[in-house]
């Protein structure tokens, strides 16, 4: 993500409000501190994005999942080698 300083950002602001509106977030800093972070209003908020079943349909869980390595568990918290 490209970081911009108050000055560049005032002399590219219509650029920078562009790019911005592509998907192409930035961040105006000033003395190096980053300040703001510009992004396109449409752009989902980090955190924000629905992920829920994003693979559906991809991957199967098997009717075991919740035994798996069951005996390799037992064994490791007896301590065993």
């Amino acid at each position: 993500m490209q970081t911009v300083n108050i000055h560049e950002a005032k002399t590219h602001l219509s650029r920078l409000v562009e790019q911005a509106a592509e998907g192409e977030s930035f961040i105006i800093a000033k003395a190096g501190k980053p300040l703001v972070k510009v992004v396109a209003l449409n752009a989902p908020e980090s955190g924000q994005q629905k992920r829920l079943g994003f693979m559906a349909g991809q991957i199967e869980v098997p009717d075991d999942f919740d035994r798996m390595g069951e005996s390799e568990i037992a064994r490791l918290f007896e301590g065993e080698a």
